[in-house]
């Protein structure tokens, strides 16, 4: 597995549990608003001041830190970059749990095969998915041309997996606006948590043009929530 950041602790990733968190390397999206550009671009390629400024986790250090947190975390949240791209995935995260861990699963859904996988070997405990935008604003979104169908069908396999799921949706103005909203609750009908989270302008973002950018105002996350919150079982924003 490629990590390419530890979290040591958390209070609120993975709820009602202590956990820490691990991002893999590597994201197949280039999401505008995506403040962790280091862990977007692969090490390989030609995003030089990331490969200066960032490195790689081993793997053994990774397993000495937990064998040490045994007793004291209940949990790990596995985020990225995108975690499913890893064809290592399953194993890694059997390792995660055969020393006593629950697993959290991030993912943006593009990789519904790994995720039917994951499910049926019971190798998850816990699902967030970010879901970016409706269908016809997705690849402007995320930056790359999208297959909307493997979207709809990774909500599909979430939503009748038997576990505690979230969605997630971060908006942004001028990518984002209620009547996208709208749509995009068309597709998670039913769902039992959706959260929109407000945009976070950092130093760093996949699109430094929105650095130092405005985010949409509480009352204004909260007209989105009202416009959708009678299509899924609870929505929220934070």
């Amino acid at each position: 597995m490629l990590i390419g950041g530890l979290q040591k602790f958390s209070v609120l990733d993975y709820p009602g549990h202590l956990s820490a968190i691990v991002f893999t390397q590597g994201c197949n999206f280039r999401c505008q608003f995506c403040y962790n550009p280091m862990l977007v671009w692969p090490i390989e390629d030609g995003q030089k001041k990331y490969q200066k400024s960032h490195f790689l986790i081993p793997e053994d250090d990774f397993f000495a830190f937990l064998t040490r947190r045994q007793g004291k975390l209940d949990a790990i949240v596995i985020t990225g970059g995108e975690p499913t791209l890893h064809q290592d995935l399953p194993v890694f995260i059997k390792k995660i749990r055969d020393l006593g861990f629950k697993v959290k699963l991030d993912t943006n859904g593009t990789n519904p095969n790994m995720l039917q996988q994951l499910i049926t070997d019971h190798l998850l405990d816990y699902l967030a998915m970010d879901f970016k935008a409706p269908t016809d604003k997705y690849e402007a979104v995320v930056g790359v041309k999208a297959d909307f169908e493997k979207i709809k069908e990774s909500v599909k396999i979430i939503m009748n997996s038997g576990l505690p799921y979230e969605f997630r949706t971060t908006v942004v103005p001028g990518l984002h606006t209620v009547a996208d909203l709208q749509a995009m609750s068309e597709t998670i009908r039913g769902a039992a948590k959706w959260y929109l989270q407000k945009f976070q302008s950092q130093p760093d973002l996949v699109n430094q043009s929105l650095q130092g950018a405005k985010s949409f105002s509480e009352a204004e996350l909260q007209a989105m929530v009202v416009a959708v919150t009678d299509q899924v079982g609870l929505c929220e924003f934070r």
